[in-house]
């Protein structure tokens, strides 16, 4: 189980964006540096953002703005729009091939299918309760205590 990296790039990019905008232009460059990741996935994460309507991007001299308030942004709709957990799979990875002779590998999925389903279930709704902006306000406040 893993949710992938680019949930955590997309909030570190979004964070930046909103930390950033007012004062230069941000740039997958600009974020690749502050993220430590690749521009070219810096640049899918952003398109991906773009296309979940949270940040709207201009080649050129535009850079990289926040297309709609942090406050109505969540880590659910970061989550979801980065697609860092696979949809038909879910958050948990079952094995593939328990053994239907054992009894125990012909009823794993029936024990534990509903159990991870509402694991996940319990995590999303967690996400939706935050918004960018209480991240970006603990990270304002984090570096002015620095």
């Amino acid at each position: 189980m893993q949710i992938t990296g680019k949930f955590t790039t997309a909030v570190h990019i979004l964070t930046c964006i909103e930390m950033f905008s007012s004062e230069m232009r941000v740039t997958s460059e600009f974020l690749s540096g502050s993220t430590g990741v690749n521009p070219v996935i810096v640049r899918n994460v952003l398109s991906q953002l773009k296309s979940a309507g949270i940040v709207s991007t201009r080649r050129g001299s535009g850079g990289a703005h926040l297309a709609r308030s942090l406050s109505e942004i969540t880590l659910y709709d970061v989550y979801k729009a980065v697609d860092c957990v696979d949809s038909e799979e879910g958050l948990f990875h079952f094995h593939e091939n328990p053994n239907a002779d054992c009894p125990v590998g012909r009823n794993i999925h029936r024990v534990m299918d509903g159990r991870l389903s509402g694991a996940q279930a319990a995590l999303e709704n967690e996400l939706k309760k935050t918004a960018l902006s209480e991240i970006v306000e603990d990270t304002k406040r984090i570096i002015s205590e620095e």
